[in-house]
């Protein structure tokens, strides 16, 4: 762990100013809200589009609208991470800038500062506290290993007053393999791997690498041994901690064992809950049929990965690929895991969600999931399009429904479709009145088997309301 001090000079002016959304010249997307079925009684519409890589929504004391650009995709292409305030007609102001660290993957306001995310593909992740006058940032949080497949995520501030994130795994289930340099961190980093919170003993089983064999938990192309000792440390890799935003910013494990705890969210009961993304058909250990999890977090539990999928083992046959059934890389899990709260769709790449508080909204107490979508066939095999849409989850009872989805008979993001309605919602929040659901849509991401090819300029932020 590394608290820095320093103030960081991410603004290149001395406070917000007015621009151009893209660095880049905008790609033309068709946006049309009729395209976008939701429930009867209420109504969808654009707010901002033009946008680059979106990840999230957030909202000052005044109630003004923020959004986060994230300056980094999926496919290693890079831009500017900024915090934008909207204003009307498309247009916005630039509050904060960031370097070549990107991903921002999430922004929350609290008392008079905001609360960045910074996913740290090049530098390892942050957590930056952004001043909205001079547009300048203190990192609270440096050093997370944040470098690999799945970045920093959140932030939220819980009722103790406390910030919360996420911070995903290195991999995809445990093993760095060829599928990590086509994501592009094992060439800039070939000695890292994933960290455990706590202690952990190996079978010492190893899969093949093309650099030879490689265990679990170890760089490329370094077996493990049977009874092998792998040291936890904070931070870590797959967990969920928390740190005080006066105070030395030192980080508490919350949870950990999760894959990719893409979004945090605490229910009007003040419990919080985390969505969980599943494991991929890729890679040295790939895993068929691993649905993306929403969890009702307790502290301090072990949540399953790199060995369980929600409280169901990897060793059941249900999760067997044509390299057979993925087994188990522990000589012994730290417990067993709960059942999850509720199980999304397999692939469907589950983001930030938010749950609603108010009567004028309805549904209050459900959480609204944004859903990114599958990223097919690099991330395996699909039997059709999964996600594109923001579904509504009942905790209590782990039933989803749609919400949100685009019209038609077939499932998919809008220009294979050929419609004007969602690409990949990334982000799901609503106004602190509670009346509106914003959601943000990061933009085209097309995927083949060597990875994604992301299209700037077409993200769009969406609002949804309840029709008088």
């Amino acid at each position: 762990m590394l608290a820095l001090a320093a103030t960081l000079g991410l603004c290149a002016c001395a406070g917000p100013r007015a621009g151009q959304l893209a660095d880049d010249a905008p790609r033309p997307r068709v946006i049309r809200p009729q395209d976008i079925a939701v429930p009867a009684g209420y109504r969808i519409e654009k707010v901002a589009s033009g946008l680059t890589f979106p990840t999230a929504v957030t909202f000052d004391d005044q109630g003004r609208v923020y959004v986060v650009e994230a300056g980094y995709s999926p496919g290693d292409s890079w831009a500017v991470p900024r915090l934008l305030r909207l204003e009307p007609d498309d247009r916005f102001t630039v509050i904060a800038s960031g370097d070549r660290n990107g991903p921002w993957t999430g922004a929350t306001f609290y008392k008079g500062y905001f609360y960045v995310a910074e996913g740290g593909e090049l530098d390892g992740g942050r957590i930056l506290r952004v001043d909205p006058e001079s547009g300048r940032a203190v990192a609270l949080l440096g050093g997370l290993p944040s470098t690999g497949d799945h970045p920093t995520t959140g932030p939220v501030i819980g009722p103790d007053g406390r910030l919360y994130f996420g911070q995903g795994t290195m991999t995809n289930s445990g093993v760095v393999g060829a599928d990590n340099e086509t994501t592009g961190w094992l060439t800039r980093y070939p000695d890292r791997h994933d960290v455990p919170c706590r202690d952990l003993r190996l079978r010492g089983v190893n899969f093949p690498t093309p650099r030879g064999a490689t265990g679990a938990f170890q760089p490329i192309g370094t077996p493990s041994a049977p009874g092998q000792l792998v040291k936890g440390a904070l931070p870590c890799n797959g967990a969920v901690m928390s740190i005080a935003i006066d105070g030395p910013a030192s980080p508490a494990l919350v949870a950990w064992g999760l894959r990719d705890p893409a979004g945090l969210a605490f229910s009007p009961k003040g419990r919080l809950f985390v969505t969980d993304d599943g494991y991929d058909e890729r890679g040295s250990r790939p895993v068929w049929g691993g649905a993306d999890l929403f969890w009702a977090v307790s502290t301090g539990t072990w949540y399953g990965w790199p060995d369980y999928s929600g409280d169901r083992p990897l060793s059941d046959a249900d999760f067997s690929v044509k390299a057979g059934v993925p087994g188990s890389v522990l000589a012994e899990a730290p417990e067993r895991p709960p059942k999850p709260a509720a199980q999304l769709g397999v692939h469907a790449s589950a983001g930030s969600f938010d749950f609603s508080r108010s009567d004028a909204f309805g549904h209050v107490g459900q959480a609204f999931v944004a859903e990114f979508g599958d990223q097919a066939p690099f991330d395996g095999r699909v039997a059709g399009a999964v996600g594109f849409k923001v579904v509504r989850v009942d905790p209590g009872t782990g039933v989803i429904e749609d919400f949100a989805v685009n019209r038609g008979a077939r499932n998919g993001p809008a220009s294979r479709l050929g419609g004007g309605g969602l690409e990949r919602p990334v982000a799901a929040r609503f106004s602190p009145d509670g009346q509106s659901l914003y959601v943000v849509d990061f933009g085209r991401v097309d995927y083949t088997k060597d990875g994604a090819q992301p299209v700037k300029g077409t993200g769009v932020v969406w609002r949804v309301t309840r029709e008088e």
